[in-house]
């Protein structure tokens, strides 16, 4: 994984308002969606969801910078205070401590001292009843060990909107190292949390495997934005069909279907599709295109004329009340 500010395109100072903006316009570029035919595109995307988990993050980019994780969030060992083990205890003091940790002095065999001179198994046993060894309570160290579960493990995956909306599987490399297959159910919320059952850490003594935690977020879209159950959509149509209405072609999440613009419509004017929307528990929402008027690029010397005589002949003023 390369460093996320190169990733990015940024230099190590930038603002968030510019990690902000340099992540959403190669987003917009890189999305997988917009580039349907280029295979190397949703790696790239991939990558910048990533470094933007990172540095778009005020924590994140803070531990990155202090060199506490690496370009794809995972820990870097830092040691422990003192020197480690090597050079972190001392004898001088009396309590046997340096660095904030006691130490204390186990002997085996015969005549051993330290906790009544018994070995390391002796004080376990001492502990915890041991097998037939001492009075009290009988416990076997295997039963106490297969009690302890492993650690869960935690990881982030970052989804396009139309898997979140669609569902489908997902390879993930967690920070552990491991690569897990993941579900993602239909219809998922942003910052919502998968659960896989004993695909965490492995537990000591033959006890349970922890579990692994994914929480996903979903990236922005080129052309939807989501108000909750609903999408939202700025959809480009010509002068003429402003004017004279026509059959456009709109994009949805499951396909491009036909919507008829009335004749005069203005731009701004907000379209409802029915069920074109987002998956939800009470049902798929609906997509909302509101339209925006496209002139021609470049400029159009008729169009022009035509305005000027329009202008000049059938003046009209749509601000009248606005003040």
């Amino acid at each position: 994984m390369r460093d996320p500010y190169e990733v990015l395109g940024l230099p190590r100072g930038a603002s968030a308002a510019a990690i902000k903006s340099a992540y959403r316009k190669l987003a917009k570029k890189f999305h997988p969606d917009a580039n349907k035919n280029d295979p190397k595109a949703a790696a790239r995307f991939a990558e910048l969801n990533t470094a933007n988990e990172i540095i778009g993050d005020e924590d994140k980019r803070k531990q990155f910078d202090r060199g506490e994780i690496d370009a794809e969030g995972k820990p870097r060992f830092q040691g422990f205070p003192g020197g480690g083990f090597g050079g972190g205890f001392s004898s001088g003091d009396p309590r046997g401590r340096a660095g904030g940790f006691e130490t204390h002095t186990f002997r085996t065999g015969p005549g051993a001292g330290g906790f009544g001179g018994g070995g390391f198994e002796d004080i376990l046993s001492g502990i915890f009843g041991g097998r037939g060894r001492g009075p009290g309570p009988q416990f076997e160290t295997e039963d106490i060990g297969s009690a302890i579960r492993g650690q869960d493990v935690t990881a982030n995956a970052t989804i396009t909107l139309n898997e979140a909306a669609h569902g489908g599987t997902r390879r993930l490399e967690l920070p552990i190292g491991k690569e897990i297959e993941f579900k993602i159910p239909v219809g998922i919320a942003d910052g919502k949390q998968i659960r896989l059952k004993g695909q965490g850490m492995p537990a000591p003594h033959g006890g349970p495997p922890g579990d692994v935690l994914v929480t996903v977020s979903i990236a922005p879209h080129p052309l939807f934005t989501r108000a909750g159950p609903d999408l939202r959509l700025e959809l480009p149509i010509t002068l003429y069909e402003a004017v004279l209405g026509g059959k456009v072609r709109v994009p949805t999440l499951d396909g491009a279907v036909e919507l008829a613009i009335p004749p005069g419509t203005n731009a701004g004017r907000t379209f409802r599709l029915k069920g074109k929307g987002f998956p939800a528990k009470d049902g798929t929402g609906d997509l909302l295109a509101t339209v925006r008027i496209m002139l021609p690029e470049g400029g159009d010397a008729e169009l022009e004329a035509l305005m000027r005589k329009w202008r000049d002949g059938k003046p009209y003023d749509p601000r009248k009340g606005t003040g």
